[in-house]
């Protein structure tokens, strides 16, 4: 084989040991603490981690150990590779294991000529996209493999139809006209989507096709709200926030659904399932639901599958 099909994510911890490297990686990506002095950046990320390492591990431990992302990541890789016997088909990681770098070299010794590069992010934006296309073509540089690359696939119709599929999974029998259904994005600083970031607004547009799909299905829900979650430090973040968000419904059953995220990660099915829950239930809420993300689902393959080809 000489194609190579990439996928590319953030990464996170395959066990414990991980969390700080995880959490070092990520806040000295320099489209995530967007400082021009990598000094004062290493400092902050230094405050950051130390602050925020003991809580994390907390919360991995609570998911067995390691993040979801891992073993979905794999499994998917595994159903891909069957979908594409010509193609050798593998996965970076932005901030943990398999680095580009190691997957270069791999690429390399495979004899690989021409790599397809799929950030797994639905929505454009620098801190994700951005950030793991440079990451991979830095990893590149001195080699001789021709990549071909794509930043967003939110509007791509299958997809979208995949994502309903998984609000309808989430309500079961459940009437949807008796819930709220919130989008829930990872959140970002204003200060980036200010500097020219698209995130926000293809986040918007992504929810407006989601509503027309939603339509045709005939699932009506009491109202559609888009929320963000994830806010970290006292600089002021996208609103609104999904726990300013819940606070605000009269309506006490809700679905939400992880509109940013194509794997679920401690994001999902901690930070959802289980804080927002807690928050859930403090303000009386009869039901709250959190749907899946794509995974390593059959419809996703064929997501991929028609994406690439």
């Amino acid at each position: 084989m000489k194609k190579a099909l990439v996928l590319l994510n953030m990464g996170g911890p395959h066990n414990l040991d991980e969390v700080e490297v995880f959490l070092k990686n990520m806040f000295n990506d320099k489209n995530i603490i967007t400082l021009k002095s990598d000094l004062l950046r290493s400092f902050i990320a230094f405050m950051i981690v130390a602050s925020r390492k003991k809580e994390a591990r907390s919360n991995y431990a609570t998911l067995g150990g390691k993040s979801p992302i891992v073993g979905y990541t794999e499994q998917l890789v595994q159903k891909l590779q069957l979908e594409f016997d010509d193609t050798y088909v593998t996965y970076a990681m932005r901030y943990t294991p398999p680095f580009s770098k190691e997957v270069v070299e791999e690429l390399k010794q495979k004899g690989i000529q021409e790599a397809f590069l799929l950030p797994l992010y639905p929505q454009y934006s620098t801190t994700t996209t951005k950030s793991s296309l440079e990451d991979f073509e830095e990893a590149l540089e001195g080699t001789n493999i021709q990549i071909k690359t794509l930043n967003r696939f939110y509007e791509n119709t299958l997809y979208n139809e995949l994502l309903v599929d998984k609000i309808e999974e989430a309500l079961k029998e459940k009437d949807s006209k008796e819930f709220e259904l919130i989008f829930s994005a990872h959140s970002l600083p204003q200060k980036i989507v200010n500097a020219g970031d698209s995130y926000q607004k293809e986040i918007l547009l992504h929810v407006e096709l989601l509503k027309d799909i939603l339509k045709q299905r005939n699932l009506i829900f009491k109202d559609i709200h888009v929320a963000y979650q994830s806010k970290l430090g006292p600089i002021k973040w996208l609103e609104p926030s999904l726990e300013n968000k819940l606070k605000s419904l009269t309506c006490k059953k809700v679905l939400i659904s992880p509109l940013s995220f194509t794997i679920d990660n401690s994001e999902t099915e901690f930070e959802l399932s289980i804080e927002y829950k807690e928050v859930a239930d403090t303000l009386d809420y009869d039901e709250y639901l959190v749907a899946k993300c794509p995974n390593d689902s059959q419809k996703f393959i064929e997501v991929i599958s028609e994406i690439i080809r």
